[in-house]
């Protein structure tokens, strides 16, 4: 396991109580003081951070639209995916029995730790500082986000791009439900039959993993299709 300066310096922020950011990092499977409590709490200062910066850049775009978008960037995909930059699984705490089962490479917990750390930053310094942390983690993201990205989810662009092939609809069901209720996780499958294609996403929600086979599909389906 690396030092938390290591996270610190990865996240752009040095914490005066280091006991804050290890509960950011402690799942529920090692001790009592985890962090699912800061999870909730940086959740909330995500969703706001993600919106204004939004609402900021494009100007021309619709509450549904804002919604949608923001949707898709505070998701566990896209939260999984900054975990994995920044190497979050080698700081988490884990019981033994969470690490043999590869909870550490889990996305959900992956996820949950980013909120939870983004928690603990605004719990500590405040908003203005959390914002700088989330900002700089998803500058990648928002940079690289394209007009077609803003406008549409991906279940969106996929049914669009087969209809203009003259395609079938995808076909989209659940294939699996498991964990308990407070960590369920919803695998989903995406069918283009015409086209030969089948993906698979999970994701703690129905609609989220809907949107994550969606989008590989749709990545297969533009290369189906040239």
């Amino acid at each position: 396991m690396l030092s938390l300066e290591a996270l610190e310096e990865r996240i752009g922020y040095v914490f005066q109580d280091k006991k804050l950011l290890r509960r950011a990092v402690t799942h529920r499977s090692f001790a009592q003081e985890h962090n699912e409590r800061l999870e909730f709490l940086g959740d909330s200062v995500l969703n706001c951070v993600i919106g204004y910066a939004l609402f900021l850049r494009d100007k021309h775009f619709n509450e549904g639209e804002l919604s949608r978008v923001r949707a898709n960037l505070v998701c566990e995909k896209t939260l999984h995916e900054i975990a994995l930059k920044i190497d979050v699984s080698s700081f988490l705490y884990m019981g033994e029995g969470e690490v043999k089962t590869g909870g550490a490479h889990r996305a959900s917990i992956l996820a949950d730790a980013m909120e939870a750390i983004f928690g603990a930053v605004f719990r500590e310094a405040g908003f203005d500082t959390a914002q700088r942390v989330i900002l700089k983690l998803y500058d990648p993201i928002l940079t690289g986000l394209t007009p077609e990205q803003m406008s549409k989810d991906p279940k969106t662009r996929l049914q669009e791009l087969l209809q203009g092939d003259h395609l079938p609809r995808p076909e989209y069901a659940i294939v699996a439900a498991t964990g308990a209720a407070h960590e369920r996780r919803f695998e989903c499958e995406c069918r283009i039959e015409r086209l030969k294609i089948v993906t698979r996403g999970t994701a703690t929600s129905r609609r989220e993993a809907e949107q994550a086979a969606a989008e590989l599909a749709l990545t297969a389906a533009k290369e189906a299709l040239k």
